[in-house]
């Protein structure tokens, strides 16, 4: 555990999947071919945290979809990118553009797409339900599915290895 919170505690720029990982990977369309996605607060509740303690958040996606620019800027992403068939690229732009070394990044992927990226961070994590090639280049597997809490936990083992979730518990409390 003492070098996963090592590990945490350089991290300056956490990246996203959306499906199988914000969503627990089920893709749903109405009858008028209007895609619906489905989150999770509590995973929301752990982007916003981030943000709001001075973290560079960003989705990378290869599909595209309007729901995923709404959630975004409802959890205050800093940086969205859909339609990412090369995903390393999109890391590479945010690298770039803050001046981020790979070990100062997290990324919570579930599938073959994010093995390219999760292979080189310093924070690779995953749900519980990623596939088995996801889970051997991790270093931390979330108790919880995708979409079902797997964020929250990356969320708070960030925070809390920085000492900054205790800052919102208390403030939770003190609003009670």
């Amino acid at each position: 555990m003492k070098n996963l919170f090592e590990k945490a505690q350089k991290i300056k720029l956490i990246a996203f999947d959306v499906d199988g990982v914000l969503t627990d990977g089920s893709i749903s369309y109405t009858d008028q071919g209007i895609e619906i996605k489905t989150f999770n607060a509590k995973d929301g509740q752990g982007m916003s945290m981030l943000a709001d303690s001075g973290y560079i958040t960003a989705i990378i996606t290869a599909r595209t979809s309007a729901i995923v620019q709404r959630r975004a800027a409802d959890l205050k992403v800093t940086r969205v990118f859909q339609g990412a068939k090369n995903k390393l690229l999109a890391l590479e732009t945010l690298l770039s553009e803050y001046g981020f070394s790979l070990e100062e990044v997290a990324y919570v992927g579930d599938d073959f797409p994010d093995i390219c990226i999760l292979s080189r961070v310093g924070l690779a994590c995953c749900p519980f339900d990623a596939v088995d090639e996801v889970k051997d280049v991790c270093h931390f597997i979330s108790q919880k599915k995708g979409g079902k809490g797997a964020v929250r936990d990356v969320a708070n083992l960030i925070l809390k290895s920085s000492d900054q979730l205790e800052r919102f518990v208390m403030h939770k409390a003190l609003q009670q």
